[in-house]
């Protein structure tokens, strides 16, 4: 590779992150406002006292970082600055910090490392969580990494589910495995995989139904879902991935509650973070289940899913 090659890849590569950093802040601004301006509020001139650090803990649960987080946030600003004067970007940076702390350890990319053929992904969520959007968003990003890619469309209760995983398939040139609306969602799993290993694809994504309504009945069909998979290779799903959709705030960790019963979730995806005031939901996850996060979307283009960095999240979020 030429000089010339070098330097024209580091600057695709940093035009590359520099919109992503754009597309993040403008994304996360309805959160970032909520923060930022309920912080400068609280803390304008004032000192660290037992009722600023009660309505900051006010303002991080009604942010949807969870109670646990939030107390926990109080406790370390409380330990250090109390009863001192501290602006409100002091409070901002010691935030941004414990965030960042907490996001870290879950801050994992996906690694699809050749071990298995296909690596079987499992892709689990609500309807309307933006599940479909996201394997199609995936499958976009393992073909730019030279990987072959089919699609399965397990969600087989819905016409427009199916439809719309055809659509993306088409959109990216790769196969999807479809049936019949109301055909059995692990014999279309099955199928899958056989055909997947016949044409020696490399990651095979399988969607599923995502109706809460039955509880129950979402949770046997996935452990069906599962068993066929598993007599195909006892190994798989290597990855099960739960999409979850930031604007539903608190719903989302009672989601990865239900589908970590149901499924045995491996990591998550976050969508819609640019919709919603609610980005801190993501942390209130994280600290719950530590499960890895491994991509965060911030719109509808295909860039706008990207691997999770905890620090840059973390800064965002609070407005620094």
């Amino acid at each position: 590779m030429t000089e010339q090659d070098t330097a024209q890849n580091t600057s695709h590569d940093t035009g590359e992150k520099k919109g992503w950093f754009s597309r993040l802040k403008s994304g996360l601004k309805r959160s970032t406002s909520a923060l930022s301006g309920g912080i400068a509020d609280i803390f304008t001139k004032k000192k660290l006292t037992a009722a600023t650090l009660e309505e900051l803990e006010d303002l991080l649960i009604m942010s949807d970082l969870g109670v646990t987080v939030s107390r926990a946030v109080c406790e370390t600003i409380g330990k250090d600055r109390f009863d001192k004067q501290i602006s409100s970007e002091e409070v901002q940076q010691a935030l941004a910090a414990q965030v960042a702390d907490i996001l870290r350890p879950v801050a994992q990319p996906l690694v699809i490392d050749g071990t298995h053929q296909p690596h079987i992904i499992l892709m689990v969520g609500v309807n309307g969580s933006g599940k479909t959007t996201t394997i199609g968003k995936m499958a976009k990003k393992f073909q730019q990494d030279g990987k072959s890619v089919m699609l399965a469309a397990g969600d087989t209760f819905r016409a427009a589910a199916i439809e719309q995983l055809q659509v993306w398939g088409a959109r990216n040139k790769v196969p999807v495995i479809s049936g019949k609306v109301g055909a059995d969602a692990a014999g279309l799993a099955f199928e899958a995989i056989e055909k997947a290993r016949a044409e020696k694809v490399d990651v095979l994504m399988i969607d599923t139904a995502g109706r809460l309504q039955n509880k129950s009945h979402l949770m046997e069909e996935l452990s069906k879902i599962i068993r066929v998979i598993k007599k195909q290779d006892a190994t798989a799903p290597h990855n099960t991935l739960l999409v979850l959709d930031a604007t539903t705030g608190q719903n989302a960790v009672l989601q990865a509650q239900v589908f970590q019963e149901a499924a045995d979730v491996s990591g998550l995806i976050m969508t819609k973070l640019d919709g919603t005031a609610r980005g801190g939901v993501l942390v209130a996850c994280a600290e719950k289940y530590k499960l890895p996060i491994h991509a965060i979307g911030v719109g509808e283009s295909i860039d706008d899913l990207q691997p999770f960095d905890a620090d840059e999240f973390s800064k965002m979020l609070v407005g620094l």
